[in-house]
């Protein structure tokens, strides 16, 4: 899919967010290479923040690394996510951090254009944990990419000595998934302008 850029708006701004902790995990590996697909400028979120604890927020208010999470996905003009699957649901990671972004003020994730993935060992690919992703997304009302679903599965003999997809339809899904992606961030981008 053709990135229908306007070169008279600025370049879109994609946050990348990956539910595991681990430097050399597969869902980070991966929600790389769809950066690079995406183009325009991306960063990494961090989501080593403290379980939440009500008693934690009383007492200490919200941790700095949620603030800044949520003015990322607030300053984004996209967001691509990419789960892994522990126990056949997302990470304990991804879903402590959206629930501490939603106890920050205004609601970020409102019609931002989201694309979901996910890199597993097992034969499905992560299926499970992008269900579960999107169930619990819906609260917050992201404008949430329906496809193509990126699964990749047997995720350890996936990727090269580089971090690249081996696999030429995986690069095509998720070619395809960020194209969509790029269009949906470029059109609210001349949106705003006009």
């Amino acid at each position: 899919m053709q990135v229908r850029s306007n070169p008279e708006t600025r370049e879109a701004k994609l946050l990348l967010i990956t539910g595991s902790l681990r430097s050399a995990s597969l869902n980070r590996q991966l929600v790389l290479v769809a950066s690079q697909a995406f183009g325009g400028t991306s960063i990494l979120a961090d989501l080593d923040v403290p379980l939440y604890n009500g008693d934690l927020e009383k007492a200490q208010g919200v941790p700095d690394g949620v603030l800044r999470l949520h003015a990322q996905i607030a300053e984004s003009d996209a967001v691509a996510i990419s789960t892994p699957e522990y126990n056949q649901s997302l990470s304990g990671v991804l879903k402590n951090a959206l629930d501490w972004v939603s106890r920050v003020g205004k609601n970020p994730w409102t019609e931002k254009p989201v694309a979901i993935m996910s890199a597993a060992a097992g034969r499905a690919g992560g299926a499970r944990a992008q269900y579960a992703l999107r169930l619990a997304l819906n609260p917050f009302q992201p404008r949430l990419l329906t496809g193509p679903e990126v699964m990749v599965a047997h995720a350890p003999e996936q990727f090269d000595n580089h971090g690249q997809l081996t696999s030429e339809a995986y690069q095509r899904k998720l070619n395809t998934l960020m194209g969509k992606l790029a269009n949906e961030a470029y059109q609210q981008i001349r949106n705003a302008c006009e």
